[in-house]
């Protein structure tokens, strides 16, 4: 029997007193196939909410209708300007310059019990979570150079710590890859989690951020005493707690992340699950009440070869190149790290620079349709009128006034973190006649 595998799925009313429904349809398509279409209704519909009756009344809709097909009757323009769209709803953030706390350290807690095998999610629940995680990995360290980041599992009502908090991200990446560390089974344990977490975070200097993101599959956690006075303990020493649920809201979740001010979303496909789980990788806000440093004592060490093999103070073991302390010449093996004799903080001039962008973040261009001004793109010289999607809209600076297509806004947004439209002007100024 050929065609797709039908996929059902049980949504809950938001009224108590209303029945569930069942929708059945196709499956999902994947991450990089997914649309989002908005299809929302009048906002005025809910004016009145006394009058609302009930959600099987209401009027179906037909999401389909915002395909429009064009004067060739194709539907490619329409479908390239909604992936347009969300690909740079991730870049229509909050740009104000807010103090953020750039030296961070994070510990990632996986859910790795019976439930993460559930096939809701394409492969399964554990092997997208855990390909997702990796790719966590990797944009985080992008993004945070000077942060550090570990992880934990949770199964069979017990916590296990794959890798402590490093700035290496190949170790957590190969600790991911490894079979035996991601076999799921039994429940899993938010307290021990969140112990194992706390008690790893324990000597995190005063200007360092503290934070924990959770993904978490299961209904129900098997603790042995009461997570709430965990929570107590991570809201008193200001560990920020981010939850991204898989199955459905749990209530010690919601309560969790609202006792720390951090953020708990669930998951409605394989696109949003990626979404939110990058929600973490910008710094957050400082808190209002923390005691912040002015100035911070950092290392720039310099990184040597040895002839005869020594020690490093971070491993134990012998190797024949690392990184000198420039206070107390101990050899460490990767940088940003923490000189586990002086405590010094140890980082490179690149690594520093690179976290400059998040304090300082580019604003967000503003949409321009309908232009009748025939031009190029900025930065890459391609004609706006031939680029995909639809051609009568492109992206202006709102400092320089240059215009860029869609993919140099999203490049400049997510990756050079810099104008080029407004280097140049300033270039231009200092340029003497």
């Amino acid at each position: 029997m050929s065609g797709t595998v039908p996929d059902i799925r049980l949504h809950c009313a938001q009224n108590p007193s209303d029945p569930p429904s069942i929708t059945m349809g196709p499956r999902k398509p994947a991450d990089d196939e997914y649309i989002d279409v908005d299809d929302s209704y009048d906002a005025n519909q809910d004016e009145d909410t006394g009058k609302a009756g009930y959600s099987w009344e209401e009027e179906y809709k037909r999401s389909w209708d915002v395909l429009q097909e064009d004067s060739e009757g194709r539907l490619s323009s329409a479908v390239a300007h909604l992936q347009q769209q969300r690909k740079r709803r991730r870049l229509l953030k909050d740009t104000a310059i807010i103090q953020r706390g750039i030296i961070r350290h994070l510990f990632l807690i996986i859910d790795l019990s019976e439930a993460m095998n559930e096939k809701d999610l394409r492969p399964s629940r554990v092997e997208l979570t855990l390909n997702y995680a990796q790719q966590f990995v990797i944009e985080y360290f992008d993004q945070n150079p000077i942060s550090q980041l570990g992880i934990i599992v949770t199964r069979d009502g017990i916590a296990e710590k794959l890798t402590e908090l490093s700035g290496n991200p190949t170790d957590h990446i190969k600790a991911l890859k490894t079979k035996k560390n991601t076999e799921t089974s039994g429940e899993p344990s938010l307290q021990n989690a969140l112990q194992l977490a706390r008690a790893g975070m324990m000597g995190v200097p005063t200007h360092g951020s503290k934070e924990i993101l959770l993904i978490f599959g299961a209904l129900t956690t098997c603790d042995p005493n009461d997570v709430h006075d965990t929570i107590d303990l991570l809201q008193k020493e200001m560990v920020r707690v981010n939850v991204v649920g898989l199955a459905a809201e749990v209530q010690i979740c919601r309560a969790l992340s609202k006792a720390t001010k951090g953020s708990y979303g669930v998951i409605l496909n394989e696109a949003h699950y990626k979404d939110l789980l990058f929600e973490a990788v910008p710094p957050p806000a400082v808190a209002p009440n923390k005691n912040t440093s002015n100035l911070v004592t950092m290392g720039f060490p310099r990184r040597q070869t040895e002839e005869h093999a020594t020690f490093c103070v971070c491993h134990s073991k012998l190797t024949t190149g690392g990184y000198i302390c420039p206070r107390c010449r101990s050899k460490v093996c990767d940088i940003p790290s923490d000189c586990d004799v002086c405590g010094l903080t140890l980082v490179s001039s690149p690594h520093l620079a690179r976290s400059y962008h998040h304090l300082f973040p580019v604003d967000n261009f503003d949409e321009i349709r309908n232009s009748t001004r025939s031009s190029n793109c900025f930065s890459c010289i391609i004609p706006l009128d031939k680029t995909e999607g639809n051609s009568q809209v492109h992206f202006q600076c709102p400092k320089c006034k240059q215009a860029f297509c869609v993919d140099c806004d999203i490049f400049i947004h997510e990756v050079l973190h810099n104008c080029p439209g407004c280097w140049s002007t300033n270039s231009q100024k200092k340029t003497p006649l």
